[in-house]
């Protein structure tokens, strides 16, 4: 007797949003005995594989009746999508990221205003699963109960979970023996060995930034030492005429953030996810040549180049970073960041017009126009009539994209579509044990609709969006 797993997902890395469906059999007991279902023991771990033979990490155990053939067929998508989250604070794991110099074990910071490296804390998590069986007198002892049959279990592979989810235009493919298992094919896109390998975002290669903006970029990071993978990050700085600049490598290691590289999981497959702080500001935090660039003027309408390495050899895509010149309108922009459909962070800076618009509601209550209290009544011309106890205030703005191209069509629709969006502040001047709480402002996207803009249609592409602080500020109660 033995439990078969006769269909799993494709692949062992999965975005949550996916169906995650495993089918098993066990076609004795199934035909013989009654009151059969077979169980799922979960166990998901946040940091490695976890260990199936104790309890440590079994998060939920489930029940299925065989079907019609005698099957049992389990969605997981519904369980395990409430196991990751988005990472909004740098990690304090290993070594810790850093702002500014200052290490997150001592100084909590948003994981946008990283200087180099943060892993991921709540995004990525690994998954086995125990299957099982019971029927009616499993248990010798007691024939007429319902119980789990001993030594008849069956192990499914590691996987590893993402907070990600599958847009129906994204490809599943048949695969395994029978070419019954499915899968989103995240390692030809993602996994990083070769130059066609891309970063965790569907944002265009080029992008656009202030000199003052932070932002991130995220990638998955294979665990088998010996595999080709990222072990550094390549920026190339260039000049407003094109000119280069320079060239600086930042090593993924445990000091700058990172993944200690020799944490190796063995021969289990798997990756991990690590941020990169790659947008002006945050190099400005800590990087002394970028620092002395923008100080002298040099870099200012340039550009920035960012490259996964292995070594000396290019594993992704080229990602460019061109640095705005200032507005001589002198429009305040408004940066926005958002959870993308990777699960991780996605950010575009509003550099036109914007329109900010204050509306109040408060409680009121009526207020004697003298004082009754005191040995004799006087009259104070500041008090009586209709009074407001407390104003509650709320802001709206509209923002104005400039003139771009299509490519920025999938990201902004993500945006629309994301439940996480955020207002994100510019670079500060900030004090050694500053509260770094004025720099990430939750917002609310007020315009819920999205009409996608082409060149064919509309020549021209701009768009408005409109967005709540959904913060209300509360003033002095009377």
């Amino acid at each position: 007797m033995a439990i078969i797993i006769e269909q799993k997902p494709r692949y062992q890395v999965l975005p949550v949003g996916q169906e995650v469906i495993f089918a098993v059999a066990e076609n004795t007991i199934v035909a013989e005995q009654a009151k059969v279902k077979f169980i799922a023991e979960v166990h998901i771990a946040q940091f490695n594989p976890p260990n199936v033979s104790n309890t440590e990490n079994l998060v939920g155990t489930f029940k299925i009746t065989p079907n019609n053939v005698g099957r049992g067929i389990f969605d997981l998508s519904q369980i395990i999508e409430n196991f990751v989250s988005p990472d909004n604070l740098g990690s304090s794991l290993g070594d810790g990221s850093t702002y500014k110099g200052l290490n997150s074990k001592l100084y909590q910071h948003p994981i946008h205003l990283i200087d180099k490296y943060s892993q991921n804390d709540n995004a990525l998590r690994w998954l086995k699963i125990q299957f099982g069986i019971e029927y009616l007198g499993a248990d010798n002892t007691k024939p007429n109960d319902v119980a789990k049959a001993e030594g008849v279990s069956t192990n499914s592979s590691n996987f590893t979970l993402f907070n990600g989810y599958l847009k129906f235009s994204n490809i599943l493919d048949y695969g395994g023996a029978s070419n019954q298992n499915f899968g989103y094919d995240w390692q030809t896109r993602f996994l990083t060995d070769g130059t066609s390998k891309e970063f965790l975002t569907n944002a265009p290669t080029t992008q656009y930034a202030n000199i003052d903006d932070y932002g991130t970029m995220a990638f998955f990071s294979p665990e088998i030492l010996g595999n080709a993978q990222i072990s550094r990050i390549r920026l190339l700085y260039y000049d407003s005429l094109g000119g280069g600049l320079s060239a600086v490598h930042v090593d993924k290691t445990l000091a700058n953030g990172a993944w200690d590289l020799t944490a190796n999981l063995g021969s289990t497959t798997g990756v991990r996810m690590l941020y990169f702080g790659c947008f002006p500001a945050n190099l400005y935090n800590w990087e002394p040549t970028f620092i002395n660039y923008v100080n002298t003027g040099q870099i200012q309408g340039g550009k920035i180049e960012i490259i996964g390495m292995d070594g000396s050899n290019a594993m992704t895509k080229t990602y460019t970073i061109h640095l705005n010149c200032p507005d001589l309108k002198q429009y305040k922009p408004i940066r926005l960041c958002w959870l993308n459909q990777w699960g991780v962070w996605d950010y575009f800076t509003f550099n036109k017009k914007s329109v900010r618009t204050i509306s109040t509601q408060g409680s009121t209550y009526t207020q004697l126009a003298g004082t009754w209290n005191t040995e004799t009544y006087k009259v104070h011309g500041y008090k009586g009539g209709k009074k407001s106890f407390r104003v509650n205030a709320t802001e709206r703005i509209r923002i104005n994209t400039d003139y771009i191209s299509e490519d920025f069509n999938t990201m902004l629709e993500e945006m629309i579509n994301s439940p996480e969006v955020y207002m994100l502040d510019t670079y500060q001047s900030d004090i050694t044990n500053s509260v770094l709480n004025n720099y990430v402002t939750p917002v609310r996207l007020v315009t819920s609709s999205f009409t996608e803009k082409t060149v064919a249609n509309d020549k021209l592409i701009q768009y408005t969006f409109e967005i709540e602080k959904s913060k209300t500020l509360r003033t002095q109660a009377i």
